[in-house]
């Protein structure tokens, strides 16, 4: 029984909670998300469960709790758990050697241990195309026998690439160390034991109750992902074997019942094992290396977030599914939806910014040291003077440098809190420190226009058309101007 001893904390909760509502609709507004579903855990149980939107938009159906999304591949979580729970049974070492489980592999393979397949850092050809499409027709001894003729993309651990092979090859593994199917082994070790009720193994071929249509913005056009704006319907199939790599269903309260359980050791029963299965894997030189700027590192089936503040083990899957543990503050978030190039993994923070709000956008999380001392410096001086500041900021500390880029997201981070007037000058700011970038002027120009500059942003167009004649925004709006 809960005891409520202090109406305000009650207050509180519920505040937060109405807050992570409105802040999840909107964001769904913005990025035209049909539907998605949200499960907080929060100090050892689950703090907040709900759904929002359409599971099926043709039919107008509700998302619900008992909604399942594909999650794609967020099963590599999975499988990394799956490997750490063969390891406390005594029958591998994830340092081994892939050679003492698997006979039929190439000479160049031989090396290659299986903690390398779980960090993406085997150099090992990939089993897909560029289009994303099983090699082989999707058979699997022809997938297998395709794969092992194709030459090594590296030598194993000297740099980071997002590899399926490899977790093919932990599905061979667990088969043959567990005597069962990877799937059955992962279902008993893991569903079973979490009371996952709603998970399961499937695809789009699959009748799966309660299963969420699946929708995209983007398309796959000769390897290149292309978002055309538009919502379409979007199928997946995943051969059997495959399944490792991408294959669960599930819903965001069945992932909480899991994190919960991986926490409380129900899963893994060392906690020296749950820190290996974190800890990002190092590269030969010493560095890691991860899927972009957030997701910068990787662990064993988890994309890792490494940080000085907040870090965190972060699964992602098909651009449309997320969840992070956050490794310090023991608060985990999971976000399911059902549209591919959602990509949650970049506001997953800004919902756990409020149960810490110095993890909100506004309050400067997320920018790097430097930018968070030139942050500091504008707010003191109400975004006056930004150049003068920045380079009285450098003549005191000589390490003290920013680049074009990350100047620039800071400035359209500002519009999106809607501070134009303060982006205004971070984006001037960038014309003066990289007078030679087509795109500084772009941005400055295009928030000089929504302050209702034209004049001002008419000049700035035309000094990034003439620096890069390629750019179609600014001819496009200099065109539609008459200029």
């Amino acid at each position: 029984m809960t005891v409520i001893t202090s109406f305000p904390q009650v207050m509180s909760a519920q505040t937060t909670s109405d807050s992570i509502d409105l802040f999840i609709k909107e964001k769904m507004r913005q990025m035209k998300i049909p539907g998605l579903q949200l499960a907080v855990v929060k100090n050892g149980r689950l703090e907040k469960s709900s759904s929002y939107g359409f599971a099926n938009v043709e039919h107008q159906v509700p998302t619900f709790s008992k909604t399942t999304f594909s999650i794609n591949s967020m099963t590599k979580a999975f499988v990394g758990v799956a490997i750490m729970q063969l390891q406390e049974q005594g029958k591998l070492k994830t340092d081994d050697s892939i050679s003492l489980y698997i006979s039929d592999i190439p000479n160049d393979w031989k090396s290659i241990t299986i903690k390398q397949l779980l960090s993406n850092t085997s150099g090992l050809p990939n089993n897909i195309d560029e289009k994303e499409q099983v090699l082989g027709n999707g058979i699997e001894d022809k997938n297998w026998e395709v794969v092992k003729t194709l030459p090594m993309e590296s030598k194993p651990g000297e740099r980071f690439s997002y590899n399926q092979t490899g977790y093919y090859m932990l599905g061979k593994i667990i088969n043959k160390l567990s005597g069962k199917h990877f799937t059955q082994f992962i279902e008993e070790n893991q569903f079973k034991p979490c009371h996952m009720i709603s998970t399961q193994f499937g695809d789009s071929n699959d009748i799966v109750p309660n299963n969420a249509g699946a929708y995209s913005t983007i398309t796959n056009i000769d390897g290149k992902w292309i978002n055309d704006g538009k919502l379409h319907n979007a199928f997946a199939t995943f051969p059997v074997f495959f399944r490792t790599a991408t294959g669960i269903i599930s819903t965001s309260e069945d992932l909480s019942k899991w994190l919960i359980a991986l926490n409380d050791g129900k899963l893994l029963q060392n906690k020296n094992s749950v820190k290996e299965l974190f800890t990002s894997v190092k590269l030969n030189d010493g560095h890691i290396d991860g899927f972009n700027k957030l997701t910068n590192g990787y662990a064993l089936g988890w994309p890792t977030v490494v940080r000085e503040e907040h870090p965190a083990a972060a699964p992602v899957g098909g651009m449309r599914s997320a969840l992070f543990v956050y490794l310090n503050d023991d608060l985990s978030i999971v976000v399911l939806t059902n549209l591919q190039g959602s990509n949650p993994e970049w506001f997953i923070d800004e919902i756990a910014g409020f149960y810490f709000p110095d993890m909100k956008a506004k309050n400067g999380f997320g920018l790097s040291k430097n930018l968070k001392i030139l942050r500091q410096k504008l707010i003191e001086n109400k975004f006056q003077n930004a150049y003068k500041l920045y380079m009285k900021i450098k003549k005191i500390n000589k390490d003290f440098k920013l680049s074009e880029e990350e100047i620039n997201s800071w400035g359209y981070q500002l519009l999106e809190q809607e501070k134009k007037n303060e982006a205004l000058q971070v984006f001037q700011l960038n014309t003066l420190l990289f007078p030679d970038s087509a795109n500084v002027y772009d941005s400055y120009a295009e928030t000089l226009e929504s302050l209702g500059n034209r004049k001002e942003a008419i000049i700035n167009y035309k000094k990034s058309l003439k620096l890069d004649p390629k750019n179609n925004n600014a001819s496009n709006y200099l065109k539609d101007k008459n200029y």
